[in-house]
């Protein structure tokens, strides 16, 4: 074997032991990766989630802490992604630990949640689905036989393992699996656009809305241009939280950083925690409402925008997205802007249908969960088959969870069936998810 991502035959994985058999194996255990395990375990395939941290919610549980994508952007707020997805925003807001906020830059009404609640509400959900859950356990090997999808091979605190399934969902966000399949994907390359990370983090005893968004971003222009601080990014959000006088901060900026490079990603953390320390040096110094504040918490580990994407059955476009084109094969909808953080300074935002939020929306295709090299395996995610420009929009919290439904649902089916994903019908997929609260 010559890489890392070269894959195994089951043959070369006999001496392992194997550690669980079933239906379906969902790899990560992120926003995509729990909605697909709970749909897939509720579809009555057995069925297990593997997932390399400690906990369920994956970015949503650790950096972020709003969900977007649930409502189209536009003065009438119609809400486009049902399901599991809103289950789970319905559950945090009717138990107090979500409320619902306009987005500063018109990318539709967010749900903000507090993420420890979010990591218990993904517990109980997957707890009551049935499904198995395995946490820090990373996938390490992919076994193909007659061009399938059948195995993988983790390490675990006893150390490596196999694990067996009829079909598989690769949730992993840097699409872990396909990569290791050896499917085609776009990878993160120099020369080629890539979103950058950001590092959140959170203040207390703030006195909230005393500054708006807009002198915040005066604030920081200004307090760059002296050389005071370094302040890559000249604009951002700062939000209240469920918490009185605290809020959640997304300021800070890690560009020109490939992520599934370890070096790269290692470093990335450091420079992050650090931006973390300038932006909250300076929000107490220079601006109203922060004089008696303090740094409470930084993200477990930084966000990540984009990485390794999918080249499947179809590539979701740039066209298809300003242009609100819909498909036959459409599994889940989306109105979000593309959102691009690769402007420099600041962040490029563009609507769906025009200059202005508008309430559009288009479909995302199935064909874009399916790779074109093996069977046996779908994506949900961010890791999905689309453009850069494209997955700038498609990539929003409620859209993962609602590929993941979409994934889930398709992977019990095929199992139920005895057929591949890709050969599943798409139409009995779609009445499927509609039936059970999918908006399409």
């Amino acid at each position: 074997m010559s890489t890392w991502s070269t894959c195994l035959s089951l043959a070369e994985v006999a001496e392992l032991p194997l550690l669980w058999s079933g239906d379906v194996i969902v790899v990560g255990g992120g926003s995509a990766g729990s909605a697909a395990t709970v749909a897939s375990a509720r579809c009555g395939a057995r069925t297990l989630v593997v997932e390399r941290s400690g906990f369920l919610g994956g970015t949503g549980a650790s950096v972020l802490d709003t969900f977007y994508g649930f409502y189209a952007p536009g003065a009438e707020g119609v809400r486009v992604v049902g399901g599991i997805a809103w289950e789970v925003a319905d559950r945090l807001l009717r138990e107090g630990f979500a409320f619902e906020r306009p987005n500063t830059y018109g990318a539709g009404t967010g749900v903000t949640y507090e993420p420890d609640h979010l990591r218990r509400t993904w517990d109980r959900l997957v707890a009551d689905s049935g499904a198995g859950v395995l946490l820090h356990s990373p996938v390490t090997r992919v076994v193909v036989e007659d061009n399938s999808v059948v195995g993988l091979v983790v390490e675990t605190t006893q150390g490596p393992a196999l694990l067996r399934a009829r079909a598989f969902i690769d949730a992993s966000g840097d699409a872990e699996v396909a990569w290791r399949a050896g499917v085609a994907l776009e990878r993160p390359a120099p020369g080629r656009r890539l979103q950058p990370l950001t590092a959140t983090f959170r203040m207390m005893d703030v006195e909230v809305g005393a500054t708006t968004t807009k002198e915040l971003h005066r604030l920081i222009g200004e307090a760059a241009d002296e050389g005071t601080y370094r302040l890559p990014r000249r604009e951002g959000s700062v939000h209240r939280t469920v918490l009185p006088g605290v809020v959640h901060t997304n300021l800070t900026r890690v560009s020109g950083v490939d992520p599934t490079d370890p070096f790269e990603l290692s470093a990335a953390e450091t420079e992050g925690r650090r931006q973390i320390e300038e932006y909250a040096r300076f929000l107490v110094d220079r601006v109203p409402g922060y004089a008696k504040a303090s740094l409470v918490s930084t993200a477990d580990r930084i966000g990540v925008r984009e990485s390794r994407r999918l080249l499947g059955r179809y590539v979701l476009t740039r066209e298809d997205v300003m242009s609100a084109r819909d498909f036959d094969d459409a599994i889940a909808r989306c109105g979000a802007p593309l959102e691009d953080h690769d402007g420099g300074g600041s962040t490029v935002w563009e609507y769906i249908g025009g200059d202005t939020p508008s309430g559009e929306t288009y479909g995302v295709p199935y064909r874009s969960l399916l790779p074109v090299e093996v069977e046996g395996l779908l994506v949900a995610g961010r890791c999905l088959s689309a453009t850069h420009d494209a997955h700038a929009s498609v990539r929003s919290m409620a859209q993962c969870m609602a590929m993941g439904e979409a994934a889930g649902t398709a992977a019990a089916m095929s199992v139920e069936s005895d057929v591949t994903p890709g050969s599943l019908d798409v139409g009995t997929l779609r009445d499927r998810l509609v039936k059970n609260g999918v908006l399409l």
